[in-house]
């Protein structure tokens, strides 16, 4: 980048999401018949003019004379365009306020409504260059400053002409009289801004096409351009996970593909190509093979919370960092949990079935209250433990069984023996985890431990329970009922059939892996795991990770910041720092963590660093991933 650098920047559909007057027009005539008329003919003179169709002058005289405004309509147009700045200005926003004497705004709009807007990003008032409105005595708009060269044809050229700057000049904008400063010899580099619009007309005339103010920055090296600008950073959400996680991706600036169910193992394969970001639920088997053919892959991101799903060992050794939600649905799977042990305890799907045939059974047999029944809970984890809660705060008498030492919460009972918990629980809950060890944990011989008419509830992973030894409890009366929410084998989408393992059972509940399923705590893990995902991309914290060194990280103010992963051999930060010491690289700041396969090296440094750096940490002994945040 050259000592001196202008940016220019335009107004409309480049420092905001919107053109200006097409929201002016939404003001005046909201409600009425005209709102869409108006809206049309704004918008069609806009778009002529951006596209070099129409003389800029006639397209503004002909909008405004479309326009009935007054000051206090301005006044409220500023308002709503703080609130509709283009995402990759708003992430900007120190650029913006570093550059204040650099970056001047260049505008076939109006400084009426533009100053307000743009002052609040740190750029000054006398480098604002635009239209004005003109007035009568009423604060009516009555037109604009016709001597202004900016309401001229080829404005923007003989303004700038007229302001001749000493440097070198960057013009960034979505139309054509943005492209007329590069024709005109006044820029080096025109930037067609697409994040908001991208008109063709002007795509064929530009330098280059800039998704993000990220990629601008990234293309000149600015200084304070991160190393991969977001707008190239590719995500893949598979099995329908939340909206809002996309949106949340989408603005941080990422490319964000959603698609509505899961993918086999050769299927994504394939999709995973030049994917930065993998989203999925519980559905995606995410094996070695998909892991080794992932070219691009950074973080996976389990919007669950299991990860037996998930090969970490692959993802470990490839230098991929997964984060799941360990607490986001813990609420609503205890909730459930609670619903169905009330329900199997009065008979409640015995009587619904009942009712199906045209039977009347009103009786008192077999139905009790959950007061004073003894529950017992095998793994109490997040949602083990919760349920201990809630459910002795209804009355019931709570044990529970884990393998690892947990101080049991309110009056819960830790048995050391899970036969004990068997013998005397009335209702057995099973909340285990997913890990290969647990698969078919619980057998016929646990099965037939259970007190008799006792209920069984799996609310945890499906290859837990040996069913066919479950079905054939419930058929001799053994067990009063059961839940169960997971299976062995699930379809991949709501399209696909599903052969129940466990049925004809008039006191059973069936659902399709639904414990975690409600809006609240899907919009809670739509937070959460995107949250965690970000993080990692912007300051390299690996904080919740289940598979990397746990590193909680501030963002880096000023310096740049070097991400080295490596297997875990000794002498290896020695090596890296022998690199630092070799270029002449000042640390700022250094963390290491270690875990029993990987190494995680955070480095700050305060100075601009050189390629070769780059490639000489890239050469170090067992890495396997190297990344520069900025």
């Amino acid at each position: 980048m050259a000592d001196k650098t202008f940016f220019v920047i335009d107004f409309d559909s480049t420092f905001t999401k919107v053109e200006a007057l097409d929201v002016l027009s939404d003001i005046l005539y909201e409600g009425t018949d005209k709102k869409e008329i108006v809206g049309k003919k704004i918008k069609d003179l806009t778009d002529q003019a951006m596209a070099g169709e129409l003389s800029f002058r006639e397209a503004l005289e002909q909008r405004l004379a479309l326009l009935e405004a007054t000051k206090k309509d301005v006044t409220q147009l500023s308002n709503e365009l703080k609130e509709l700045v283009s995402e990759s200005v708003k992430r900007n926003k120190e650029f913006f306020s570093n550059e204040t004497d650099n970056v001047l705004i260049v505008s076939s709009g109006f400084k009426d409504f533009i100053t307000p807007v743009v002052t609040e990003y740190g750029i000054k008032e006398e480098n604002i260059y635009a239209n004005t409105f003109t007035y009568n005595d009423k604060d009516e708009v009555t037109g604009f400053d016709a001597s202004n060269p900016l309401s001229e044809h080829k404005g923007k050229v003989k303004l700038m002409k007229e302001l001749s700057l000493e440097g070198e000049v960057v013009v960034i904008g979505d139309g054509y009289t943005d492209y007329e400063i590069r024709e005109a010899g006044y820029a080096k580099t025109f930037f067609a801004f697409t994040e908001n619009i991208k008109r063709e007309k002007v795509l064929a005339k530009a330098d280059v096409e800039a998704n993000s103010f990220d990629e601008i920055l990234f293309t000149i090296k600015h200084p304070m351009a991160t190393s991969f600008p977001k707008s190239k950073i590719k995500v893949l959400l598979l099995e329908n996970i939340h909206q809002d996680a996309k949106e949340r991706l989408i603005q941080e600036g990422y490319q964000v593909e959603l698609l509505g169910g899961a993918l086999d193992e050769d299927e994504l394969c394939e999709k995973i190509k030049g994917v930065h970001i993998l989203g999925i639920r519980s559905k995606t088997m995410l094996t070695r093979k998909v892991v080794e053919a992932a070219d691009r892959l950074m973080i996976v991101g389990a919007f669950c919370i299991g990860t037996n799903q998930i090969d970490l060992d692959a993802c470990t050794e490839h230098g991929v960092c997964v984060f799941n939600a360990p607490y986001s649905n813990t609420r609503s799977v205890v909730e459930m949990a609670i619903g169905e042990i009330i329900m199997l305890m009065r008979q409640i799907p015995k009587r619904m079935r009942q009712m199906d045939r045209g039977e009347w059974s009103k009786s008192a047999g077999g139905s009790f209250e959950v007061r004073g029944k003894k529950l017992g809970i095998i793994g109490y984890g997040n949602i083990g433990s919760q349920l201990s809660i809630l459910a002795e705060s209804m009355g019931m008498d709570v044990y529970y069984y884990d393998v690892v030492e947990k101080l049991g919460l309110g009056n819960a009972t830790k048995l050391s023996s899970l036969d004990k918990l068997l013998e005397i629980s009335d209702v057995v809950s099973l909340h285990v985890d997913g890990r290969p060890e647990n698969k078919m944990f619980f057998k016929r011989e646990h099965i037939q431990k259970m007190k008799k008419g006792a209920i069984l509830v799996n609310l945890a992973r499906g290859p837990v329970v040996e069913l066919e030894a479950l079905q054939e409890a419930l058929e001799s009366n053994h067990l009063a009922g059961a839940a169960i929410d997971v299976f062995p084998v699930e379809p991949k989408n709501n399209n696909d059939t599903f052969d129940a393992p466990v049925k004809n059972i008039d006191n059973l509940i069936l659902t399709p892996h639904i414990g975690g399923s409600t809006l609240e705590a899907q919009e809670n893990i739509a937070d959460f795991v995107p949250s965690k995902m970000i993080e990692y991309v912007n300051t390299g914290s690996s904080f919740n990770s289940v598979n990397f060194p746990n590193v909680q990280l501030p963002r880096l103010e000023s310096g740049h910041r070097l991400l080295h992963i490596h297997q875990n051999k000794s002498g290896i930060l020695a090596q890296m720092n022998n690199v630092f010491a070799n270029r002449g690289c000042n640390i700022l700041g250094q963390y290491l963590k270690t875990n029993e396969d990987i190494g995680y090296v955070i480095t700050d440094i305060d100075q601009s660093y050189q390629h070769e750096l780059l490639e000489d940490m890239k050469q170090i002994d067992h890495t396997i991933k190297f990344r520069i945040l900025y």
